[in-house]
């Protein structure tokens, strides 16, 4: 069966061979500034022939007004005649699902998901799909940011920063209402500085203890925003608690390709996973002012576009048995769906 899947999926057959002559409109497609018409029963069968395969392609959250139309029918979402924003964030999870088989739920990096907010989820797709959760940042900054969200604490040391304990009991005692949904449970450092972690050592250690103490039974993965961390003592502590290393496009981070060819950043066998945030460079204010509303590719990265053509290639061609969940944001390019799109076809194009 797999190997019927992968036969359909990454098939090179159609209009004509690929070439100079048939690459050369491609490319300048990619460059271009388009909105593309996204084949929304096209890209349904794509990502489900790919979830057969275990490999779990989806966005960065879906409450997008953006990508009415492309994903999106508004009529679905009218209430007594006019377009009803409340009723889209309630019901539109339901018509994500109808597509795609995973997403990351990037608002539990924020608030600390409560058991009847997961549930309410859940109940929203079918018994497949499979959630990503970005950890709360309560566990996981060295010190509270200077956000009006934290209020008094905000600029202060996080007494709870990596609180096994707190971890089981606030967030994980509320996945297990729907443990066999969730994919990956993702704990996002941001930027460390040296009056956070004097050495990237020091930052291994911490993290070391933490995952000792975690229950088994998980797939956990690690994301940082420190590219002098991408050392071997890093890689080993993940291997050593069988934790991912999240290969993430950042705006200081190494380029895709970069991380995913260093030998050691496939830290388990068994799943991976990696989030196409933002082209290195870019500022994330940068992009959401030039982006915004993410109905259209501002700004084409096709590097990072074969970056993560490279990950699909990687998991169908693994001799073994292996998950993997990838992540796409708005923030990339500028419309997750048709840079999604774009991955997959790009996948098609490498021969068997």
């Amino acid at each position: 069966m797999h190997d019927a899947c992968r036969r359909r999926l990454f098939d090179r057959s159609g209009p004509g061979p690929a070439g100079p002559e048939v690459d050369a409109p491609r490319k300048r497609a990619e460059t271009s500034h388009h909105k593309m018409a996204v084949d929304r029963t096209q890209l349904r069968t794509q990502l489900a022939l790919l979830a057969q395969q275990g490999v779990f392609l989806g966005t960065s959250s879906w409450k997008y007004p953006g990508w009415r139309g492309q994903l999106y029918d508004e009529a679905r979402y009218v209430w007594r005649g006019r377009w009803s924003e409340s009723r889209f964030e309630k019901l539109c999870l339901e018509e994500y699902a109808e597509v795609f088989p995973t997403v990351c739920v990037d608002a539990a990096y924020y608030k600390f998901p409560d058991r009847r907010y997961l549930e309410a989820l859940a109940a929203q797709v079918p018994d497949s799909f499979q959630f990503t959760l970005k950890v709360t940042d309560h566990i996981t900054l060295k010190r509270y940011t200077n956000l009006p969200r934290f209020g008094l604490k905000a600029g202060q040391p996080n007494p709870d920063f990596l609180n096994a304990e707190l971890f089981q009991s606030a967030f994980l005692s509320a996945c297990e209402a729907c443990r066999e949904q969730i994919g990956l449970l993702i704990f996002e450092f941001s930027k460390f500085y040296p009056s956070d972690f004097e050495r990237g050592r020091d930052f291994v250690d911490a993290l070391d203890s933490f995952l000792a103490q975690l229950p088994s039974g998980w797939r956990y993965g690690v994301e940082i925003r420190n590219r002098n961390f991408l050392k071997p003592e890093y890689f080993a502590t993940l291997s050593k608690h069988r934790t991912a290393h999240i290969f993430n496009s950042w705006q200081d981070m190494p380029p895709l390709n970069d991380q995913i060819a260093i030998a050691e950043s496939r830290t388990i066998p068994e799943f991976f996973g990696a989030r196409l945030l933002l082209k290195p460079g870019r500022k994330y204010e940068e992009a959401v002012k030039a982006f915004s509303p993410y109905n259209e590719i501002k700004d084409p990265y096709p590097e990072g576009r074969e970056a993560g053509a490279a990950l699909l290639r990687q998991a169908r061609n693994s001799q073994a048995p292996t998950r993997g969940y990838i992540y796409v944001n708005n923030r990339f390019e500028g419309n997750a769906l048709e840079t999604i799109a774009a991955i997959i076809e790009r996948a098609q194009r490498e021969p068997l």
